[in-house]
């Protein structure tokens, strides 16, 4: 894993243009997906990019009884692996940050799985809320926003 998904809170005035991305890159026939990022707003102009953490030792895998879900060694995302899924949804009752989801529209089981290394959502953020960078940059803190560095 070369890259990292990092979220910079601080950036995100909450337009919702990653949800769009998101939705419409997973989506197939004009029909777009349920979003696998979701903002969490606090305010007209503020939000919480909400995504999957692809954690260490992830609950959803650890319940996972068809081994459906496994990590790209590529990208470091948990992937779904479709023709495993049987939509029992237990994945979505253990994850404990809510980032498992069902898709209403495609009865089925969704997360982030960054777009296979291309995360779709991040070019789309006007603020630089969201990027995908090197790994080694990413422990680096990110600069401030213009408007945050003016009094």
């Amino acid at each position: 894993m070369d890259r990292v998904f990092r979220v910079i809170v601080e950036r995100c005035i909450a337009c919702g243009k990653c949800e769009l991305a998101c939705a419409f890159a997973h989506g197939k026939d004009g029909k777009p997906a349920r979003t696998r990022i979701n903002i969490s707003r606090r305010g007209p102009e503020r939000g919480i990019p909400v995504v999957c953490l692809q954690c260490h030792d992830a609950a959803c895998v650890a319940i996972c009884p068809t081994q459906a879900l496994e990590r790209d060694e590529t990208t470091g995302a948990i992937v779904m692996i479709r023709d495993r899924c049987i939509n029992c949804r237990m994945c979505v009752a253990a994850c404990p940050f809510g980032n498992m989801l069902w898709d209403e529209t495609y009865h089925v089981v969704q997360k982030c799985d960054l777009c296979g290394g291309d995360p779709r959502c991040v070019p789309f953020c006007p603020t630089g809320a969201l990027e995908y960078v090197p790994a080694d940059e990413a422990a680096k803190r990110p600069q401030p926003a213009i408007e945050e560095a003016l009094p």
